[in-house]
């Protein structure tokens, strides 16, 4: 072969090589940032990953929001209404987080708990985010939650 034919190969295959090696660091890194989402059904059956950071939706259930007089300390449970999921949060929730309202918090999960790091609650009474919408409408409950806001 060719001594400047070899000359090129080389430079092509070493950047091949080079854009394989930093696509591979991207991916990583971007691997690393994703948030899963998961319903309190998936949670309960085991179906997320322990300590990784995911996203549950539901609608906040009727009774369950303790709140600790001493501190920002807040615990309620998400349910898609086949299963509830315990979380806590320690801040300041959002002013229209409420019971019986839609919610989307982020967090790990932690011992078996869900432990909070962001509470995002719907922002009209006719709003409910995608993920939640489609989870309960995969559990049948949506005609029955669309049918208390109207």
């Amino acid at each position: 072969m060719n001594p400047k034919r070899k000359q090129r190969l080389y430079v092509i295959l070493g950047l091949v090589s080079g854009l394989g090696v930093a696509v591979g660091l991207v991916m990583y890194a971007l691997s690393q940032n994703i948030n899963l989402f998961f319903t309190p059904t998936q949670l309960a059956g085991g179906q997320a990953p322990e300590a990784q950071m995911i996203r549950i939706g539901g609608m906040v259930a009727e009774g369950t929001v303790l709140r600790d007089p001493q501190s920002l300390k807040v615990a309620f449970d998400v349910t898609d209404f086949e299963n509830n999921v315990r979380v806590t949060y320690e801040g300041i929730l959002p002013d229209l987080f409420r019971e019986g309202q839609g919610v989307v918090v982020q967090g790990r999960i932690t011992g078996g708990q869900f432990n909070a790091t962001e509470v995002l609650a719907k922002h009209d009474e006719n709003y409910m985010p995608p993920e939640v919408t489609e989870a309960l409408r995969q559990s049948g409950q949506l005609d029955k939650i669309k049918g208390a806001y109207q």
